[in-house]
């Protein structure tokens, strides 16, 4: 990544997530008393006095996992480990050490990375708390009081981070990643997509609906260009959802869509466009993110059904109002569909930081009116007098009109099918803006 990697590890309920918003300035991770809400991978950048570094959040390690969900997290926290430069091994102050912290230090002593030891829940600095007991995991490592709740001596703890990183590890400007989030229902295979994207399993994979929690972030390269992938939690619809931390993911889902460069709609092949599907395509459009559509678990289709033409087209039918989406067939688990669907996204984004010229764009709208004018509402006509482009991401134009109202709904997507026939904007929403012109300066577009 090119920044030093703080991977921080503990068992479940000492904190860690706590820490990590703490640390992060922002609560990026869902934070609840019940063990066992981490369980992916969170990146996020922080800065230190001059130093940057990516401080890792990962899933709660147990004594001896006894179902896959645990042992999976188990084997997410040995992967974070591998590429840490520095370990922040989190315990409780008031519990003290426990069996299950000596097996986690049993882990970090294998990989031979330095340590800072992390003892939290320390409620007051006055007196000074006893921290003797903390050295008996030998670490060789100070330990460092803290109370990620409250705040106190977070200061002193990043000191001790930045100590263990040469004066030179503040990075400077770095092209901008291409943020992608993928967004749908529960269990249509998004955390399948992004493990077959980055071509290892970096995100938990289970049939339980609600495995993935936060938003998980992931940076990768692709053909020389910086990406961030965002796998987010599974969107039920809001009748549905009933736990705080399924609110909470529900939230963080929609956060990162209104973050995102691009979103990606993933659609289970077999159940076909839903209701929610539908709902969730809505938040893409309304948020103005470039956006593909991955139909996954086309290996799944019956035979008979499996004529993607027909699908396609009713699937345009279903999703008309983004019927600008490209739409690619993906099996996730094979990774079946991954670098076509790359490309796609790659064209999106592109497409929604086009670049219009005045002139070309007067020309398709003039041409536009020619062909097709627009309709008498109240015996008046709408005239478009001036074009411009406003904005990208997504791609506004303004109108100057002899009146706004006069624009109707059908002759708006008029226009916008022009400009689609005429540029290359797949992937991308279009608005308009219309303004009253003043009719001493009017003239024709």
């Amino acid at each position: 990544m090119g920044k030093p990697v703080v991977v921080i590890v503990g068992r479940p309920n000492v904190g860690k997530s706590t820490l990590f918003n703490r640390l992060v300035g922002k609560g990026v991770a869902i934070v609840e008393a019940e063990p066992g809400v981490t369980r992916d991978r969170l990146y996020r950048e922080v800065e230190w006095c001059g130093c940057e570094f990516v401080l890792v959040d990962t899933g709660g390690v147990v004594e001896s996992p006894s179902d896959p969900l645990e042992a999976a997290i188990r084997r997410q926290v040995e992967q974070a480990l591998a590429e840490a430069d520095l370990v922040l091994l989190v315990l409780d102050y008031r519990a003290g050490i426990t069996s299950e912290d000596r097996e986690i230090a049993f882990l970090v002593r294998r990989i031979g990375k330095p340590v800072v030891l992390v003892v939290n829940k320390v409620d007051t600095f006055d007196p000074p708390p006893a921290l003797s007991e903390f050295y008996a995991l030998g670490l060789g490592a100070e330990p460092v009081p803290v109370s990620a709740a409250q705040g106190l001596n977070i200061g002193d703890l990043l000191d001790a981070i930045v100590a263990h990183f040469p004066s030179g590890a503040a990075v400077g400007a770095e092209e901008e990643a291409v943020t992608v989030a993928l967004v749908g229902r529960p269990n249509v295979g998004k955390s399948s997509l992004v493990n077959a994207i980055l071509g290892e399993e970096r995100v938990i994979v289970s049939e339980i609906p609600g495995t993935t929690r936060d938003a998980v972030d992931t940076p990768f390269t692709w053909k020389g260009r910086p990406y961030l992938l965002i796998d987010t939690a599974g969107l039920r619809r809001r009748s549905r959802i009933e736990a705080e931390s399924e609110r909470q993911s529900a939230w963080r889902a929609r956060r990162a869509l209104r973050r995102a460069h691009a979103a990606v709609l993933v659609l289970d092949a077999v159940e076909g466009v839903t209701l929610q599907d539908k709902r969730i395509a809505g938040l893409i459009e309304e948020a103005g993110r470039a956006v593909v559509v991955a139909v996954n678990k086309w290996d799944l289709v019956p035979p008979q059904q499996k004529d993607p033409s027909r699908y396609l087209a009713a699937l345009r039918q279903e999703l008309y109002f983004i019927n600008y989406a490209p739409v690619v067939f993906t099996v996730a688990t094979a990774r079946r569909g991954v670098q076509q669907l790359l490309g796609e996204i790659e064209r999106a984004v592109a497409n929604t930081r086009r670049r219009v010229r005045d002139q070309e764009l007067s020309e398709v709208l003039q041409e536009a009116q020619l062909r097709n004018p627009p309709p008498r509402l109240k015996d008046k006509r709408l005239r478009i007098y001036q074009a411009y482009q406003v904005a990208v991401g997504p791609l506004v134009f303004l109108l100057r009109v002899n009146d706004p109202e006069l624009m109707t709904l059908h002759y708006r997507k008029y226009l916008e099918n022009q400009l689609r026939a005429a540029f290359d904007f797949t992937g991308t929403p279009i608005r308009f803006v219309l303004r009253r012109h003043k009719e001493r300066r009017e003239k024709n577009v």
